[in-house]
Formats: C-alpha cells, structure tokens, sequence
C-alpha cells in the first residue's frame, strides 16, 4: 500500500483518515486501494450489528466504506477488519490484488546547516521547494516517482534534514534526483552536508550524503522505525496541518522564520515538515473519496514536541502565534481557495474549532472535509443516528 512512514501510527487510524506515504505521489492515498470494510455500528436503541461494505457500485453499503476513505476515526463505529484491491486489479491472486513497490529505490539524506543560512538563502530554499512541487505535481509528471520529506526544524537544532526516495527502477532515476536536489539548493548559499543527527521523523542517515540504491523495503524501515523524538511515551506535543496549493508567501516564510530563530525559542524537537503530495494523489476526484484534498501540492505539519507539564502555555502559545501568523491573511487558518486546501483529519487540531483562533468564518468541518462533510453526516446518521461514536472533533448526523 501507497501508505505509511511514521514509526508509532497504527493501520486503523492511518487508513481511514486517508493514509499516505512515500509511494503516494506513485500510486495514490491508501484510501485510494480500499476494496471494503468490517464495522460493529449501533442501531440506536442499544443493539449492534456488524456490516461489511465494499466499493462495488450496487453494495446497499456502499456509503459506509465512502466514509471510511478518509472520514477520520472514531465517527461511525469499530472498524474490525479493513479489505484491499488496487483499482484495475483481477482475478484471485492475492500477490496480484495490490500494486507492486519498486524493487529498488534510490535515497538521499541531506543535512542544510542554519549556520549557513541567511534569511534571504532560508527564503530561497522554502520558495525553491514550493516551485519545484508547483511544476511537478500533475499525476502524469515525470516525477510522480520521487517524493520528498523536508523537515524545517528550528534553529536550536542546528540543521534542516531532507531525505528524498525515488524508484530507482525508471529511466534516468539518479538525474531526477540530482535535478531535484539542484532545483532547491539553487541560490541558497548552503552546501548540503551529510544527515548526521536525527530530526523528527528521520534518524541521522550519514551514509545517504552521496545517494544509494536500497530494495524497498530495506529503505522503509530506514524511516520506519523507531525515532525518540517521535515515540517518547513521556513527550507533549502539538501539531497543526495545512495542504498547499501553491507555493509560499513572502509573509508565511517571514513568519516561519522569525518564530523557528525566535533567541529565547530552545527546543530542537521543532519543526515544519514539508511532504511532497501531488502526483496520483492529484488523479481522484475530491467526492470519489472522504479525503477531499485531491488538488494540492504538498502538505505540512507544524510541530513541537516538549517534556514538561509547566511548560505547555509557552510551547503551545509559540505554535499557535506562529500558525495564526503564517496564515494571517486568511483569520489563522488554511482556507479552501487557490491558494491552500484545508487541513488533514488525521492531524485533529480543536483550536480550528475554536473562533478565537479560527477568524475566518469558515467552519471546521469545511476545512478538513470540504464538501463532503454533509455526505458524511447522512451516513453517520444511517449507521450511528443516536452519536454514540463522538468525540469534541466528530462527525455529528444530520437532522430531519
């Protein structure tokens, strides 16, 4: 599946708030590969019953499995068991029910030191990655095979990590990946050094300085497994997400770089992640799916992670001001416009909830469903009419 690259997220969840990964701009959301689902849903007067729904256009439950393509946990029952066939798939075969990973990929891990950066070379690198995604993000481009995560971690970590995959099994594999990398060093100033300490979701990976060619699966555990910063069981953390479709503001990299070299900002375990999207994710129709977001180029996550209680007013208050500030010309939050396209349900954000944080008027529901929350909200009340799957950020049933 097209899915995954965070150690700790478990299948349930990742699947049915859409779930992407490395191989996303390839082949698509994990959503786009869901052939059924098995769910324990509630009748509304105490009993229960178990549905299988598929994606088969005559399936009386059909909507049930709409729903979990990317209509977020906890909504419409106990997912029990999730079911997998790759669109044009035939036959029996298990080994031919889901598209193939490549049989080998080739990686990059690059390390752009803050030492190096000047606010103009730091304004150049945002700008050079958002154009670089600008141009390559249609589901057919030549580049649809390499994806990229790019964590813009504060300036008490020291550095900005990148690490960069692509099919090594395509034609000119290693210059797609030169040209990438060209494309957004270029006049920056900086002169990429090897990945030698670990930076959110990406362990220190020295021995990708120069690019090498892995199987798959050997350079999924790479950044699959297991990262302190990210599995602390005795961390707090906050994140906020946005999907872009366009490149960044002057003022949005003005924000960001004013809070991540903030003097009396110290945590290193801070970040925006920047993760390539586009490619086949672009191909779907945004009501084919629950996830909406099928026009965007690529899509962030502001986070922080600390370890003490005391201090949760001053991380959370700097991660607020800096996400309000970087969309400030839209009341604090990513609109659905030309522009941005919302926020992703698996990065549940109650603030967007809150009208003193989100000044925009648009209500939280649009901004991580679009127009198909309304959709969601008649199966919600076919399958769970009396809520009784609810949380502060659930799917509510629609009246009458």
């Amino acid at each position: 599946m097209p899915g995954g690259i965070c150690y700790s997220v478990g299948a349930g969840g990742h699947i049915v708030g859409g779930g992407y990964g490395l191989l996303s701009r390839a082949h698509g959301l994990v959503v786009d590969h869901l052939y059924a689902v098995e769910v324990v849903v509630t009748d509304g007067r105490g009993g229960v019953r178990t549905v299988v729904a598929t994606r088969e256009k005559n399936d009386p439950h059909r909507d049930l499995w709409w729903a979990h393509t990317g209509g977020g946990g906890g909504n419409f029952g106990l997912v029990t068991r999730y079911w997998f066939r790759s669109p044009g798939a035939k036959g029996s075969e298990p080994s031919e029910q889901l598209i193939s990973p490549p049989s080998k990929v080739l990686v990059s891990a690059l390390d752009f030191p803050w030492e190096q950066l000047t606010e103009a070379g730091f304004t150049r690198l945002l700008k050079n990655f958002g154009a670089w995604h600008a141009a390559h993000s249609a589901p057919d481009s030549p580049y649809r095979n390499l994806s990229s995560l790019f964590n813009v971690s504060s300036k008490a970590h020291g550095s900005l990590g990148m690490f960069t995959q692509v099919d090594a099994t395509v034609p000119n594999a290693r210059k797609l990946l030169d040209d990438y990398v060209a494309a957004i060093t270029a006049g920056t100033g900086v002169t990429p050094r090897a990945l030698t300490r670990a930076t959110g979701e990406l362990p220190a990976m020295p021995q990708f300085a120069e690019p090498r060619t892995l199987p798959w699966l050997q350079a999924t555990r790479l950044v699959g497994t297991n990262n302190p910063t990210i599995t602390d069981p005795t961390s707090r953390g906050a994140h906020k997400s946005a999907y872009m479709r366009k490149n960044f503001t002057d003022h949005q990299i003005g924000a960001l770089y004013r809070y991540m070299s903030r003097p009396d900002f110290k945590n290193p375990d801070t970040m925006l992640v920047l993760f390539s999207f586009g490619g086949q994710v672009n191909a779907v129709a945004p009501d084919a799916t629950a996830n909406a977001q099928r026009s965007s180029i690529f899509k962030m996550c502001f986070q922080t992670f600390w370890q003490e209680e005391s201090e949760d007013a001053f991380y959370l208050g700097w991660l607020r001001d800096l996400y309000e500030d970087f969309f400030a010309a839209t009341g604090g939050v990513p609109l659905i416009d030309d522009s941005t396209d919302g926020c992703y349900i698996n990065y549940p954000d109650r603030d967007i909830t809150d009208p003193r944080r989100n000044r925009s008027g648009v209500p939280w529901q649009t901004l991580y469903y679009k127009d198909n929350y309304p959709r969601l909200q008649q199966v919600k009340k076919r399958y769970d009419p009396s809520d009784f799957f609810r949380h502060s950020m659930s799917i509510k049933p629609a009246r009458g």
